[in-house]
């Protein structure tokens, strides 16, 4: 076969003209992403669904009310834009200087709302026509070799024109100059009088317009009552071309649409026997995509927005009844549930017969186990988001996509099921499993949904935050779209049954024995996941989301951290995706089960129960599933227990339920702690414990670079610097502002590329992560000293101790890690007392002051035992009483330690008084050299800091 005939087997004109007029929709979308971004940081997930009630509305107008089409059309994009505009005033307002990822969240909110109100409150469209209406009824069959309908040419002729607007409204107008303005430099359009607020109205509401415009497009010749199935499918095409545009170029987005939306085509055309692959495809896109920016600045990283739970006091600890407080409630309370449950026939028959009296509606059935076990594992599915979003503080939208993947492969684990992997008759991959029991493979599917979980999420070893969620989303759909029916998992059958086996002698068929045996397992979820947020486990997962800078100065990888975070949460949500499964007793792809839009309830019932809590899950599965099953017929109800119910929670009480339980506990703890006898602190550093000195190697502490260079783009920051500290030398490193010291300090610890070499006690570090050289000994603070907020300073060393005590997940999973643990709490204890911490032993790191902060980053030194300590302004932010005593602080640390130290200071007497030697910095070089006094008088440096006027000079008197 000729290479013409080949092509033209798997490529027309037709499949590249229907992509590219997809795909002009799909460029639209995105430019809606990309103009939201740009002027408020915020990746609006609702961009689709903001435009389902104006598409939703059209279709009535149209159809149902006989209007006019272009006099519908213009009456619903004013309807589209304020959709837009009142979201905006509404939620992102009350939002808007909370972190982006909270807004972040709030948009799937917003998604879910609007597409809530359209299935819930719209009425069917009832008239002469089923299909949603076009422009132009015709069609022609060959133009140019291909056909176009009117659909077609309603949005060859409207996205040119929409997009040409938008970029006059921006290029040429005070508006769009205002929107350029803030997203250029938010700072200096505040101080020019451009209000943000009113900025990120304007463009909501072009937003709006743009999502409503794009939505009828789109629905152009599908059924008119399916508009609100549109949106997820939609937006994730629009993101990947957001995300290919960077977020920020206009042109590219619109071209990335069109080339998405024609591969799109001719995935779905030359791959007939595998649907929904295009959607794979979009996934694979967007990864590359931001594996390739992911240096890029894409705004703020992740910041921790869960609420904080005061820790118990170490005194309290001797008090019986406030040590077990959660047992003393808990237990009681799931005594309760087997007793009700047990006797719920009973139960029931009472509560019916005052119903029957009242003359209600019998709402309440004998049978309500399904239900019941239905919530149970959702609930675990939704405890996975504890774990990956509450203490990892990923926003992953997946979760209910990973619970479907253990579903599936409990289901073929369970009936016997063979892994062909190859292309064509080349076979990679042929292994035939066995049948196993029920049990085994629901526990067996966890751990695979785990290795999963962690593979995918090989991308947040490079993208944070925001972005990881559009990854997840992707990944989402292309679960439902294509994965779910792969032959493995689905064995060829459009649906999947569990046969339901034994356990230890008791027959899970029973809907009530399989409820028990739900609610055991959720049970023990909730238990391993209270004891790893205890554990070293925890501490440093939430360390890393909170500075993985400062975690991995303290030997904890950012790296390893974060895929042990995905796993555990993966393994979780496949577990509870287990347990759905075999509920159900038979699942397909096709059903409500395992579908993104199950993943975005799985988000609001997190927020609404309580983010980063153990139970919080099962408060917000109660709420979100629980009150709907009661009150079946109400919309009011159903929305309140989903979307309204999320966004009020996420606005006014962002704590959720469990703040409730929260604020009462600390009540009773502080009741109790105030009639315990007052406990003396120490206030001053006490005798140095033995642990300053553990661990330590016995080579000297001597550092030596050399020849290091830095570039950032165009711009050389270092050049060619080196420099030495000898063993046992406090050596400063002096320089004005964009010197480049700190990229120095940056560049020996590895936390910035470089060249040149970097040695350390003969070893050469140069090649080696920040992680890794940390432990061979090189220690350093940071110029913000912002440690871990959402630890407590007991919690913060304990970090740092890793470095002596590395923290076994599988040791901690089976509970025996009690004797390391204990061990780590008394050695965390003495530094704490040596540094004179002790009444800040149990408050948490953001309520210290920067003084406080910085004594308790030295802390982390001490327990990590770094032999060269590099300190970047350890007083800055300091109040000047504070700074006079930190001089003798260093020194005493350092004569503790018989470390040597590379000390960054802009307080002169302070670095003179306690330096060796200095280097000076000037324009990414070394200028100067010596004892502080020669370098004090050296001319370079008097010009480096005063210029060439001697008469500035005269009058500094130096």
């Amino acid at each position: 076969m000729s290479a013409t005939a080949l092509l033209g087997s798997w490529i027309t004109q037709q499949i590249v003209f229907s992509g590219v007029v997809n795909g002009l929709v799909f460029g639209l979308l995105a430019m809606g992403i990309v103009l939201i971004y740009r002027s408020t940081r915020v990746i609006n997930f609702a961009v689709g669904n903001l435009g389902l009630p104006g598409a939703a509305l059209f279709a009535l107008m149209v159809i149902n009310w006989n209007w006019p089409f272009w006099l519908a059309l213009a009456v619903v994009v004013v309807i589209g834009g304020l959709v837009g505009g009142v979201t905006e005033i509404v939620v992102v307002k009350r939002l808007f200087d909370r972190p982006r990822i909270v807004l972040l969240i709030a948009t799937v909110g917003i998604a879910e709302f609007w597409r809530a109100i359209v299935a819930l409150t719209f009425p069917d469209v009832e008239g002469d026509q089923d299909r949603f209406p076009v422009a132009v009824g015709r069609s022609w069959d060959d133009v140019w070799g291909v056909r176009i309908d009117g659909g077609d040419l309603q949005i060859i002729v409207l996205v040119p024109l929409v997009a040409l607007a938008l970029g006059a409204l921006l290029t040429y107008t005070t508006i769009g100059k205002a929107v350029s303005a803030s997203a250029d430099n938010p700072a200096l359009s505040r101080l020019s009088g451009i209000n943000p607020h009113v900025v990120s109205t304007l463009v909501w509401t072009v937003g709006g317009v743009l999502a409503t415009v794009s939505m009828i497009l789109l629905s152009a010749g599908q059924s008119a009552n399916g508009v609100e199935n549109l949106g997820p499918f939609t937006l994730t095409h629009a993101l990947a071309a957001a995300v290919v545009a960077r977020l920020r170029s206009f042109p590219v987005a619109m071209f990335a649409g069109i080339a998405i939306g024609v591969a799109k085509n001719l995935f779905d055309f030359n791959f007939l026997d595998d649907p929904g692959l295009s959607t794979l495809f979009v996934f694979v896109v967007i990864v590359v995509a931001l594996w390739w920016q992911s240096r890029d600045d894409h705004g703020e990283a992740v910041l921790a927005f869960v609420p904080k739970v005061r820790p118990l006091p170490s005194r309290m600890l001797t008090v019986w009844w406030i040590r077990n407080l959660s047992r003393l409630v808990l237990v009681p309370a799931l005594v309760l549930v087997v007793l009700f449950t047990w006797h719920h026939e009973s139960i029931f028959s009472f509560i019916n017969d005052i119903q029957a009296v009242w003359e209600a509606p019998d709402r309440i059935r004998p049978s309500q186990f399904f239900l019941w076990s239905t919530i149970v594992a959702f609930t675990i599915c939704v405890a996975s988001l504890t774990v990956i979003t509450g203490w990892s503080g990923q926003l992953s939208i997946a979760q209910l996509a990973y619970a479907g993947l253990g579903a599936f492969t409990a289901a073929a684990l369970n009936r016997g099921a063979e892994l062909d992997i190859g292309w064509g008759t080349t076979r990679l991959i042929d292994v035939e499993f066995p049948a196993i029991p029920t049990i085994p493979a629901i526990v067996l599917a966890a751990f695979v949904t785990a290795a999963i979980a962690a593979l995918t999420g090989l991308g947040a070893l490079r993208v944070r935050g925001l972005l990881l969620a559009v990854s997840t989303f992707a990944f989402a759909i292309a679960a439902e779209s294509y994965l779910y029916d792969r032959p493995f998992f689905s064995g060829g059958d459009n649906s999947v049954v569990f046969p339901r086996g034994w356990l230890f002698g008791w027959d899970l068929s029973d809907q009530r024995t399989f409820f028990y045996f739900a609610l055991g397992s959720m049970v023990l979820t909730f238990v391993l996941i209270g004891h790893l947020r205890r554990s070293g486990v925890g501490r440093s997962i939430i360390a890393v989301r909170d500075n993985p800078d400062t975690a991995a100065a303290y030997t904890v990888s950012p790296v390893r951290t974060k895929l042990v975070a995905f796993a555990v949460a993966g393994g979780i949500a496949g577990l509870g995706g287990g347990l759905l499964g075999n509920a159900s007793r038979q699942i397909s792809s096709g059903e409500s089960l395992f579908r993104v839009e199950d993943s975005l309830q799985a988000v609001n019932m997190v927020v609404i129960g309580g983010l980063g809590s153990v139970i919080g899950p099962l408060l917000g599965a109660l709420w979100t599933l629980g009150l709907p099953a009661f009150f079946p017929d109400s919309n009011l109800i159903s929305l309140m227990a989903s979307s309204v119910g999320f966004l009020i929670v996420l606005m006014y009480f962002p704590g959720g339920f469990v703040q409730v339980a929260h604020n009462a506990r600390d009540a009773i703890i502080g009741w109790a702690e105030r009639r315990l006898p007052a406990q003396p602190h120490h206030d001053s550093p006490t005798s140095a414990p033995s642990i300053v000195r553990d661990h330590r190697s016995s080579e000297p502490a001597t550092l030596s670079v050399r020849d290091v260079s830095v570039r950032f783009g165009g711009l050389q920051a270092l050049r060619d610097v080196s420099i030495d500290v000898r063993d046992g030398e406090v050596v400063g490193l002096i320089g004005t502002n964009g010197a480049g010291k700190s990229t120095l300090m940056n560049a020996i610890g590895g936390f910035v590329p470089s060249t040149g070499s970097v040695e350390l006690g003969g070893t050469d570090l140069s090649a080696m992560r920040p992680t890794a050289r940390a432990r061979a000994g090189l220690g350093r603070t940071f110029q913000a000293a912002t440690l871990f907020p959402g630890l407590t300073v007991r919690e913060t060393v304990q970090v740092a101790l890793e470095s002596r005590y590395r923290s076994s997940f599988v040791r901690s999973a089976l509970f025996l890690d009690g004797a390391i643990e204990k061990r780590r709490s008394a050695d965390a204890d003495d530094l704490i007392d040596f540094l004179g911490l002790g009444r800040y032993a149990d408050s948490f790191i953001s309520d210290l002051s920067t003084g406080t902060r910085r004594i308790v980053e030295l802390g982390g030194l001490l327990a990590v035992g770094a032999r060269v300590l590099c300190l970047d302004e350890p007083t800055a932010g300091v109040a000047q009483r504070e700074t006079e005593a930190f001089g003798p602080l260093i020194v005493e640390i350092r004569r503790e330690m018989q470390a040597s130290m590379l000390v960054i200071e802009h307080d002169m007497p302070l670095i003179m008084s306690i330096s060796d030697r200095i280097y000076c910095l000037e324009a990414g070089s070394v200028i100067a050299e010596g004892e502080p006094d020669a370098v004090r008088n050296d001319p370079l440096v008097i010009a480096s800091y005063l210029g060439d006027d001697e008469r500035a000079i005269t009058r500094s008197h130096v």
